[in-house]
């Protein structure tokens, strides 16, 4: 039906994007209908991706602080980025059986990562998605916004609000607080 209104997207499972060595690895939800859906990368042309994308300028995991488009040069640096889910889910809403489909491709990009990865989860799907791949119990990984937990293999993984349009227009999630989680995340990286 998306690919019926919108004939130049390209409605197909969105790889993961960045740095294949990097020391961290960001993971959204799911394809946005007129972001990564459209693009095929992940988080671009979408409203979630102006905060990410700016965050990660300001931070120098990105070469550009804008993601418009999937040929437009931008190149992370020591950064990847996922999702959850790896096609655009009903409504834009992952539902439950997805995430637990697309989990073992989630899975495999871990386990082929670098030992001392750390692991950003924007929003409590991603979190519980990332438990789920590590077959960690989620009552004891509680989901908090710029929260550290440990995890198996010297990994760690930090979890954010997702910085989607309706967290950050209804201030769930503002520019410093999403600065504070990358300020974490390079403290973190700086001692490993």
């Amino acid at each position: 039906m998306v690919k019926r209104q919108h004939p130049v997207y390209r409605c197909a499972p969105v790889a993961p994007f960045g740095d294949p060595g990097a020391r961290l690895l960001i993971v959204g939800l799911a394809p946005g209908k007129h972001g990564a859906n459209a693009s095929g990368r992940p988080f671009t042309g979408d409203y979630a991706g102006i905060l990410l994308y700016k965050t990660l300028h300001q931070f120098g995991f990105s070469s550009r602080s804008e993601s418009r488009f999937a040929d437009d040069g931008l190149v992370l640096r020591d950064c990847r980025i996922t999702n959850a889910v790896k096609c655009l889910p009903p409504e834009n809403k992952p539902l439950n059986s997805e995430v637990v489909n697309c989990n073992t491709f989630l899975k495999a990009e871990i386990e082929l990562s670098r030992p001392d990865l750390v692991i950003l989860a924007l929003g409590a799907l991603a979190h519980r998605a990332l438990l789920r791949t590590f077959d960690l119990k989620q009552a004891a990984f509680k989901f908090a916004h710029n929260v550290q937990h440990d995890l198996p293999a010297g990994r760690f993984l930090i979890d954010s609000y997702h910085c989607s349009r309706y967290n950050t227009q209804t201030g769930r999630l503002t520019e410093p607080m999403f600065k504070s989680v990358f300020q974490r995340i390079r403290k973190l990286l700086a001692a490993l």
